[in-house]
């Protein structure tokens, strides 16, 4: 029977004549070296072409990976083989191998080497290692070498074939072939080693249109191959399947049975004449180049025909034709297995099969094995592998009954039972697949069908193209796979009993109620198996997952693909095969899914009695688990992780259980998540302790506010200042009226303009402090310029009208202003409707407030007395200087005048050369000196009686000393010194007095 392999395109790309291609092993790429001179590299997964280089102007014949040192060498029709690097693209070296065009590259599997092929009929070995040296020549054929093949079964020999009707047969070391094939009538184009270990064959294509199998141990032709109708280019032996390929001008390959030499199959993709073949070892990948572009086909299924029985822990597998057996029940009890790693074990031939094995199966007792390929079947006992029935089927799978069994030929289903037929059908939609267990599946080409076993009555139709059907133990879940997403049913059979008694159940559809839908996973199932209600497998990213409750968990990484073979329940181990038939296990514990199928149950008995059991490592996948169903309160119960532990009990509102976690983690997000829960309940104590350990400032200042905590908002201004948090500081300060300590952080930050502002608008006493900072620090900064700008306040008190009134302000303030509560912000009138200034003056007015004036420092750097004091805390004295007397009488005048009593209000004031209007307030100074000291005492004396002799001591001490810079200025622009001082004495002359009108004041007073 044929063999009946699925033919899939992977590739298919056009470009210009392709002489050779090669198949990278471990990524998606076909490199293919083109008539025209360039090297094309495809990724045959996405279809794109994501790599090209041009090597010369002239064709390029050859051309292979060298995967170990990322290499692509090329060989051309220059004579020339040249060495790149794929990944940068970037040439290596160059160098010129023959006399002739080069026809062939083969790279050495082990060795440094690789072996050239050329039209001057010579084979040359190349040593890389020794800078590409040429190490050996081998001459023998009297014609062009077309391809040379390296033997996988002994790395030390290769054949040639040749143009001269000959396949040569070389040993590495010796100048002379071994010996000669000859029975091709024509020149031969191509030769390849069958890489199995069982037979000794190659096979060789020739341009007498026949394809010839040779035993080389032998040395004779074990078969003739005729079919093709133009040359042969390029033949090979797959390295998986019992296949033989071979490519012909004719535009076809074809592909031969291995064992029967029967024609299978005739490919033709009108891409006109077929070049080269290329296989990779591990894969049914066969790339193919043509006359107008390259191909990439998949051959038949890559899923090993490998199966295993759980309940006896045997595993049997077929490689090639013969069948092979491990039990896993021989490890020694003290060996380890770990996840992930190879498993090691001693196979056992049980013998070989007369048919081709595409797929085996154990029968569900584990007594039988069935093997299906070529289009037959044959079932086999377990152990000893007697024949025990066969026949012919497409297709076979068994019942839930070991007894019973189905096949597919075409569109006919047999049915057996103990080995005799038992009914025949063919469904009205057809058959394209069938699918055993606890029901018959069909699918066809409208969707899936369910039938009974026993009756073969219709069950249910499903609109659904299903590619896998696994039942779970009990016959109650079935997983339904698709090419994107899987299904979880739920199978009702007392629905469908009550429908074989009630035929208004039924409909044309089947059973409307023998299934209900579960869930709909969007995930690419591989390989399956249902343990009690979870069902475990492997997706397409190769992921080993477990479905359970609507839950995905995901157990594993693999890091190539394996197929699931099954679980043994008594060693919690899941074991997977691959394509290698190497074994590796993983851990699943059989108590965590008995517990989660009792849950699924509601068998909350059961479940509790099987808790004990799980350890303590798998609790907190437990856990998530009951989470997972609803069930918080146990799963809280369950965890033994902190991190989940802490988000259950926050689920369930248990802040007693989340304090204790939170103290334990020390984690902020914790303490913050917690503080929200608590807020809701209203447990304001704890909500402030959560936040002071999250340091969540800014909601601190919020719950302060609200709670009018005043010692708490005091705190917040403190803690974050001290870890940084200045905005929270300052706010925090401000909002309990500490001005000074608000002033302190700007300048602290080095926000000299700010604090500058802030002192103006809120501390003028602090004015010239800020000032002379703000100064220092533009001068540091190279901005003399910029620091002379400034102009301080208390130096040109004419460009800042009614600063007076903001000293005397901030003073009633500071007396007046207390720390009001959140609460009582619905009683107080809002802060613009009162004005500060006006306030004062009232209070002022009714003796309610007296203004002591305080000395003002004129800028830091005048801060020379020895004290621990500020001198802006200091008050001033009957010897204050004439310059300051001169700038408070100048204030005075100019505030009168002005239309505003605002402290920022200077728009009226016109600005004059600083060092100027220095010069003359102090010219003025001198000039009033008894209105300086009348001022002065009346100042003073507001809060006690001075003396006439308190004035005489003020008139002897004073000591009038003009400043050399202000003698300078104005010599140096005397015009000006003068008509400033003019100006200003005009303005004020109401100040201006004389000795003798000081004299008869005093004589007054």
């Amino acid at each position: 029977m044929p063999l009946r392999l699925d033919v899939k395109r992977k590739l298919s790309v056009r470009s210009d004549r392709v002489k050779c291609v090669d198949i990278h092993p471990n990524e998606p790429w076909i490199l293919a070296t083109l008539f025209n001179g360039h090297v094309h590299i495809y990724n045959y997964e996405t279809q794109q072409l994501i790599k090209t280089f041009e090597v010369c102007d002239v064709p390029v014949r050859a051309g292979k990976f060298v995967v170990r040192k990322n290499w692509a060498i090329t060989a051309s029709d220059d004579m020339f083989v040249r060495i790149y690097n794929y990944n940068t693209l970037e040439r290596l070296h160059q160098f010129e191998a023959h006399n002739d065009y080069i026809r062939s590259i083969i790279i050495h599997p082990t060795q440094s080497y690789i072996l050239t092929s050329s039209d001057d009929m010579t084979i040359k070995l190349w040593d890389w290692d020794a800078k590409w040296a040429l190490k050996q020549t081998f001459e023998g054929h009297i014609h062009y070498v077309m391809q040379i093949a390296i033997n996988p079964k002994d790395n030390n020999t290769f054949a040639s074939a040749s143009l001269d009707r000959t396949v040569k047969i070389w040993q590495l070391g010796s100048n002379q072939a071994n010996f000669t094939l000859e029975g091709h009538d024509k020149g031969v184009n191509c030769v390849d080693y069958y890489s199995g270990g069982d037979k000794p064959y190659l096979v060789s294509g020739a341009d007498d249109r026949r394809v010839k199998i040779w035993d080389y141990q032998n040395k004779t032709c074990v078969q003739t191959l005729e079919g093709h109708s133009q040359n042969i280019a390029c033949v090979a032996f797959h390295p998986e399947l019992p296949i033989i390929l071979s490519g012909s001008e004719d535009g076809t390959v074809k592909l031969w049975h291995s064992n029967t030499y029967r024609l299978e199959s005739t490919l033709n993709y009108g891409l006109e004449r077929c070049w080269t073949i290329a296989c990779l070892k591990g894969s049914n990948n066969v790339a193919l180049g043509y006359d107008e572009g390259t191909m990439m086909i998949k051959l038949g299924r890559e899923e090993p025909a490998m199966s295993m029985d759980a309940s006896t822990g045997k595993i049997v597998w077929a490689k090639h034709c013969e069948i092979q057996q491990v039990n896993l029940k021989q490890l020694s009890s003290d060996q380890q297995l770990r996840d992930g790693e190879k498993v090691p074990l001693n196979i056992k031939d049980l013998g070989s099969c007369e048919i081709y094995p595409q797929t085996l199966s154990h029968s569900p007792n584990g007594r039988f094995v069935v093997v299906c390929g070529d289009g037959e079947y044959i079932i086999y006992t377990a152990i000893t592998l007697r024949n025990k029935s066969y026949g012919n089927a497409m297709e076979f799978v068994w019942s839930e009954d070991s007894s019973e069994y189905a096949v597919r030929d075409g569109n006919m289903i047999k049915v057996f039972k103990n080995f005799k037929e038992k009914k025949t059908f063919k469904p009205d939609a057809g058959a394209e697949g069938i699918f055993g267990g606890n029901l018959l599946g069909v699918r066809s080409y409208s969707g899936l069908t369910f039938y009974d076993w026993e009756t073969l009555s219709l069950i249910r139709r499903i609109e659904i193209l299903p590619k896998l059907i696994y039942w779970s133990q009990n016959s109650e879940l079935v997983c339904i796979a698709t090419e994107e997403s899987y299904y979880i049913l739920r199978y009702n059979p007392q629905t469908v009993a009550a429908a074989s008694t009630n035929k208004d159940l039924k409909s044309e559809d089947g059973i409307e109620d023998a299934f209900n839908a579960l869930s709909e996973i969007s995930e690419i199932v591989k390989t399956g198996v249902w343990v009690g209600d979870c069902f475990i497998y492997t997706n397409s990213l190769n992921r080993i997952n477990y479905y359970v409750g609507g839950e995905i968990v995901t157990i594993s990484h693999l890091d190539r693909v394996m197929y699931l073979l099954g679980y043994v329940s008594n060693e919690n181990r899941l074991y997977f095969g691959d394509k290698d038939m190497s074994i590796v296990s993983f851990e699943l514990s059989l108590s965590v899914l008995e517990y989660q199928t009792a849950v699924m149950r509601k068998d909350f008995e059961t479940a509790d009695q099987v808790l004990p059991t799980i350890s303590k490592e798998q609790r907190t996948r437990v856990a998530h688990f009951l989470e997972k169903q609803g069930y918080r309160q146990q799963a809280l119960a369950v965890t033994l992780d902190d991190e989940h532990k802490f988000d259950l009990a926050l689920q369930l509102g248990n802040l007693q259980v989340c304090y204790e976690i939170a103290i334990k983690l020390e984690n902020d997000q914790k303490w913050l998540q917690l503080s929200d829960v608590a807020t809701k309940q209203g447990e304001f104590s704890l909500v402030e302790e959560c936040l002071t350990h999250a340091q969540a400032f800014g909601s601190l200042i919020l719950l302060a506010s609200a709670s009018s905590n005043k010692q708490l908002m005091s705190n917040i201004g403190e803690q974050s200042r001290k870890i940084g948090q200045f905005n929270i500081a300052f706010l925090s300060n401000f909002v309990l009226g500490k001005l000074d300590q608000c002033l302190d952080i700007l300048i602290e930050n080095q926000r000299l303009p700010e604090a500058a502002f802030f002192a103006r608008t809120y501390l003028p006493s602090q004015i010239n402090h800020v000032v002379g900072l703000w100064r220092e620090k533009l001068k540091q900064m190279n901005m003399e310029r910029a620091a002379h700008a400034l102009a301080n306040p208390t130096d040109y008190e004419n460009l800042f009208p009614g600063l007076i009134d903001t000293y005397k302000t901030e003073e009633f303030l500071k007396q007046n202003t207390k720390v009001q509560s959140a609460r009582n912000y619905q009683t107080l009138p809002p802060n613009w409707e009162s004005n500060p200034i006006t306030e004062m003056k009232q209070a002022e007015d009714h003796g309610q407030f007296s203004y002591i004036s305080k000395q003002l420092n004129k800028e830091i750097t005048n801060d020379n007395d020895d004290d621990d004091d500020d001198d802006d805390d200091e008050i001033f004295d009957d010897t204050t200087t004439n310059s300051l007397i001169g700038n408070k009488l100048i204030t005075s005048v100019n505030a009168d005048q002005s239309c505003s009593r605002s402290p920022t209000n200077s728009s009226a004031v016109s600005f004059h050369k600083p060092t100027t209007i220095s010069s003359i307030i102090r010219d003025l100074s001198v000039k009033s000196t008894a209105s300086s000291i009348i001022s002065t005492a009346t100042t003073v004396g507001s809060a006690s009686q001075a003396s006439l002799s308190d004035f005489d001591k003020e008139l002897q001490e004073f000591d009038f000393d003009l400043g050399k810079d202000d003698i300078d200025d104005t010599e140096n622009d005397p015009l000006v010194s003068k008509q400033l001082f003019k100006q200003t004495v005009d303005e004020n002359e109401d100040l201006r007095f004389d000795d003798d009108n000081v004299d008869e004041f005093l004589h007054k007073t």
